[in-house]
């Protein structure tokens, strides 16, 4: 759990919740400890910025190029982009996900909604997610999965939740719902990559 800035507390509730051994990630060598990451939502400007003060951009960048399973949600989102659009020119993101993303799209946070999303590869039905300050994704590339868009009102269609091999990136805050499938979801994608991971590394 990427915990420089965000809603680190609520992720690593969710993912105890969701039978995952979660810890906090400030330094490289915690970042060496764990086999995957999630990277909360936030102040994507201040992440990016803390994550270069605390040397752990370009371990994390090559580690997600390597293969390690890491979901963003929100701010998470825009960090797991290889293009933000609206972001500040300094602003530098992990990569992860052949997507660009619009950084702020839905408005400020009096625009904030919550609202239904259909995720492919998630049962259970519409998932309730909230949008805080939140991007969506106006282009992906050939590699890159869409697996969620708005369902209703002036944002319909816009695409809120994307996959890229093991990386994972939603738009809305799932650790605000006590809805627990994004997690679990991408939990079993840490579990399914691990032995490819072990065996890509040894």
């Amino acid at each position: 759990m990427l915990a420089l800035q965000g809603d680190v507390r609520e992720h690593l509730y969710a993912l105890a919740e969701a039978d995952a051994l979660a810890r906090p990630v400030r330094r490289p060598d915690e970042l060496d400890g764990v086999d995957a990451l999630v990277i909360p939502g936030g102040e994507s400007t201040t992440m990016s910025k803390l994550a270069i003060e605390f040397d752990l951009h370009e371990p994390i960048r090559s580690r997600i190029a390597k293969g390690m399973p890491t979901y963003g949600s929100c701010a998470g989102m825009i960090m797991l982009a290889t293009e933000v659009l609206d972001g500040r020119t300094d602003q530098q993101s992990f990569g992860g996900i052949d997507m660009t993303v619009r950084r702020n799209a839905f408005g400020r946070q009096v625009d904030s909604f919550e609202g239904p999303v259909d995720i492919e590869g998630i049962d259970g039905g519409s998932f309730h997610a909230v949008f805080i300050r939140a991007p969506w994704v106006e282009r992906v590339g050939a590699d890159a999965q869409v697996l969620g868009q708005v369902t209703g009102g002036p944002a319909a269609g816009r695409i809120v939740a994307v996959r890229q091999a093991n990386v994972l990136a939603t738009a809305f805050h799932p650790e605000l719902t006590g809805d627990l499938r994004v997690h679990r979801y991408f939990v079993d994608i840490v579990r399914d990559a691990l032995p490819v991971v072990g065996r890509a590394e040894g």
